[in-house]
């Protein structure tokens, strides 16, 4: 797999997937698109080098003026950062959860906390452009997404953000999970948590990957590293994200200070092996940082 690569989605019929390179590391971003009736894509990049997106479109076969619907799984930017480069080069309407839609109409505040929550990442980010309210559609719990030859379904998921949902292909039995079933490195065939701040929730983690459990999909195809069968997949990540918390809860009360706590996480955690450069222990900065976020909101209660 190589950046600006295209992949089909064996198990999804009309649907492929491009790397477009995100954090530098191959395979992280994955951007999956329909060559549907009302062509589509799900989930746009991270900003930086958008271009990607719309050349894999080409690539398939769908012009950008063909291009019908941006569908958003949540605002986060390595999800929704693109949005607004590529509603510039296409008419697509924008798709995201009703709480979402805002920060995609007005970024600023989602640009700035992004560059607080993500520190030293946010080299590999672009400041995002606005869509025009008038192009985004918010979605919630139930609604569908029409395709013209297929329509996806749309569920809540907000254990790792608020305004995040995964959207159910019932025809091709397949779930696009956004982050609500882990990150799957497939190149090291482990799942690892994510529990960036400030909106990660155990509990809803639980419950989402629950959830998706229920529509008991064949294929997840994940926001990062493409699609994978979903066999026992979302059991391992109950117990990979519960354990990470218990972890991290544990290591606090041992050393009580919680940048002590970070940077344990930093020097023994696998995650630093799965991204190039400078990624992997600022990935594993940001999820401490989310459960110690959790914990000191769950003891407010």
């Amino acid at each position: 797999m190589g950046t600006g690569d295209v992949y089909a989605v064996d198990a999804v019929p009309n649907c492929y997937y491009v790397d477009t390179g995100m954090y530098g590391t191959s395979g992280y971003g994955s951007v999956y698109i329909y060559d549907t009736e009302r062509p589509a894509i799900v989930d746009t990049g991270i900003g930086t080098n958008y271009e990607y997106v719309l050349d894999a479109m080409a690539e398939i076969g769908i012009a950008s003026s063909e291009l019908a619907s941006m569908l958003v799984t949540h605002v986060h930017l390595d999800h929704a950062g693109g949005a607004g480069f590529l509603a510039a080069e296409t008419d697509a309407d924008v798709y995201v959860h009703e709480s979402g839609a805002s920060f995609l109409a007005d970024p600023e505040k989602l640009w700035e906390g992004t560059k607080a929550a993500v520190g030293e990442q946010i080299q590999f980010y672009t400041e995002p452009r606005p869509v025009p309210e008038s192009r985004i559609e918010p979605i919630k719990e139930g609604s569908t997404i029409d395709l013209g030859s297929r329509t996806l379904g749309v569920h809540h998921a907000p254990g790792h953000a608020f305004h995040q949902v995964v959207f159910h292909d019932t025809d091709a039995d397949a779930v696009f999970s956004a982050d609500a079933a882990g990150i799957y490195a497939r190149h090291v065939g482990t799942i690892f948590e994510t529990s960036p701040p400030p909106g990660f929730d155990l509990g809803e983690v639980l419950d989402d990957a629950r959830m998706i459990r229920r529509l008991d999909p064949e294929t997840i195809c994940y926001g990062h590293f493409g699609p994978a069968d979903a066999d026992g997949r979302l059991e391992t990540y109950i117990d990979v994200i519960t354990g990470w918390v218990e972890s991290v809860e544990k290591k606090r009360a041992e050393l009580e200070d919680d940048d002590a706590v970070v940077e344990h996480f930093v020097e023994t955690s696998p995650v630093t092996d799965v991204w190039e450069g400078p990624k992997g222990p600022e990935e594993v900065r940001l999820n401490v940082r989310g459960v110690l976020h959790y914990l000191d909101s769950r003891s407010e209660e």
